[in-house]
């Protein structure tokens, strides 16, 4: 089992300010998840401001996570080949070009190119894990971790709400982009300011090969999850592409077992640790988006119609049902340093599972007031923020310093695809379990949205439980070594 105590090679330079490291990677990966969840509330107005159906604005989602599948792998192993500053500062400036063009078009083609270019920030995150394991000591490092893990799960929240600041009434959604370069560009400035260049410890070609199966593999996978409810489930497409991504994804294996100098070790998420860290990845990754979107189409349902929900607009929506979790997580990631160094990751993890069981448990029996829906969501977003901080703890004790960029890579698009089969499986719901006559959903869709919470998060728990990931002694030897 390796040690997360740092080894640094080589010299940092002198005019990068260390003290604003961490707090400028917090914002930076709170920046990469708000760019995921802020579309998600006004995808209609897009639609309608550009004029576009709603299968060809849902390409503004689709083609975000297909290039974010495709560039993080490769971002991330690039970072501990050539060196973590320059592949981070790289991807911010792309980011604000994304950010640029989505906001100055007008076109739908254009928004999904600017969305294409956001999607290399899904890399910034195990991109700054990699950087704080080389520049911290071993005493600061898991808290470091658990704080910037924690701003992932936060983000998520925070990005609804600031939707609902931006965009209401009749306002435009470019609102939405501009407020994304802005913070961009204030990210770009800071990382150039406070990250330190160092040499990078792997050595070594890209496995360019490996990298184009990989990426055709997770696109397939994910183009049938994101476009399955458009298509049919059962259509040719929808199974040709789910096929084929599975075929590829055992070739890419196959291929990685036998290349010099693999993109991702085979040994590596094989290793138990690793493979229960990247399912529970995948777990914790549907949780998030079952309680962001179940929870927002919940409240802004109408009372009149539907026989439930608060007839919430956006703003409302983020203000009132989510930044009170958004706060709370943000305490929850400030405090995940000190819980981890007490319990372990493990012992963390067990404990954010069953909160996030009790959450979606309550939102399931008692939507009906205000005050339990707040409640439930806000222990969803404690356990998203718990467990995102736990994961990295996981990963990082067990691969090498030369491998932390990939490993967490592989652990992001474990998140990726858990979020893509949740957002698939609300959409789902909604769509067959309508109000009669209508197209207001079901109150019995969000019910059962609420128990799958609850299982995925039980899920986490039993896989947390069971798996072999040592010893609470031998954690605690983990941490202080």
């Amino acid at each position: 089992m390796t040690a997360v105590a740092p080894a640094r090679t080589g010299t940092s330079n002198s005019t990068a300010a260390p003290w604003l490291m961490l707090p400028v990677l917090s914002l930076t990966v709170m920046t990469v998840a708000m760019m995921q969840t802020m579309v998600v509330p006004v995808i209609g107005r897009i639609g309608d401001q550009l004029d576009v159906g709603t299968t060809a604005v849902g390409w503004v989602l689709t083609a975000n996570l297909l290039a974010a599948a495709v560039s993080t792998p490769i971002l991330g192993r690039l970072a501990d080949l050539r060196g973590k500053r320059p592949v981070l500062i790289g991807i911010l400036v792309v980011v604000l070009c994304g950010s640029l063009l989505a906001a100055l078009t007008h076109a739908l083609p254009l928004l999904i190119l600017g969305r294409v270019l956001q999607g290399a920030s899904f890399a910034l995150f195990p991109i700054g894990i990699a950087i704080l394991r080389d520049e911290l000591p071993a005493e600061r490092l898991v808290g470091a971790m658990g704080l910037l893990s924690g701003m992932l799960g936060v983000g998520g929240g925070v990005g609804m709400v600031v939707t609902g600041l931006l965009v209401h009434d009749d306002t435009d959604y470019r609102r939405v982009f501009w407020f994304t370069a802005v913070v961009g560009l204030v990210v770009l400035v800071a990382a150039m300011a406070s990250i330190p260049v160092r040499p990078s410890v792997a050595s070594g070609p890209l496995d360019w090969i490996g990298a184009a199966l990989l990426a055709l593999g997770l696109v397939l996978v994910l183009l049938a999850l994101s476009e399955g409810a458009h298509w049919g489930w059962g259509s040719p497409g929808t199974i040709g592409c789910a096929a084929g991504g599975v075929v590829v994804l055992a070739g890419w294996f196959a291929f990685e077992r036998r290349t010099a100098h693999p993109l991702v070790p085979p040994q590596m998420p094989t290793r138990r640790p690793v493979l229960v860290a990247n399912l529970t990845a995948l777990l914790v990754g549907a949780a998030l988006f079952v309680g962001f979107l179940a929870c927002a189409y919940l409240v802004q349902a109408p009372r009149a119609v539907a026989g439930y929900g608060f007839d919430a607009t956006v703003l409302e929506t983020g203000a009132v049902y989510l930044l009170p979790g958004a706060v709370v997580g943000v305490v929850a990631s400030v405090c995940s340093g000190r819980l981890l160094n007490r319990f372990g990751p493990r012992g963390v993890l067990i404990g954010a599972c069953l909160l996030g069981i009790a959450g979606f448990v309550l939102a399931a029996l008692s939507h009906d007031a205000v005050a339990p829906v707040i409640v439930a969501m806000t222990a969803v977003q404690v356990f998203i923020s718990l467990a995102y901080a736990a994961l990295p703890a996981m990963i990082v004790a067990e691969v090498d310093q030369a491998e932390t960029g990939i490993a967490n890579s592989v652990n992001s698009i474990a998140r990726t695809i858990g979020s893509s089969l949740s957002s698939a499986l609300i959409s789902t719901l909604l769509t067959i379990l309508t109000v009669s006559g209508t197209a207001v959903p079901r109150e019995t869709a969000f019910v059962i949205a609420f128990a799958v919470g609850a299982g995925v998060a039980g899920l986490a728990l039993v896989l947390t439980v069971i798996a072999s990931t040592g010893t609470r002694a031998q954690e605690a030897d983990i941490l202080v070594s």
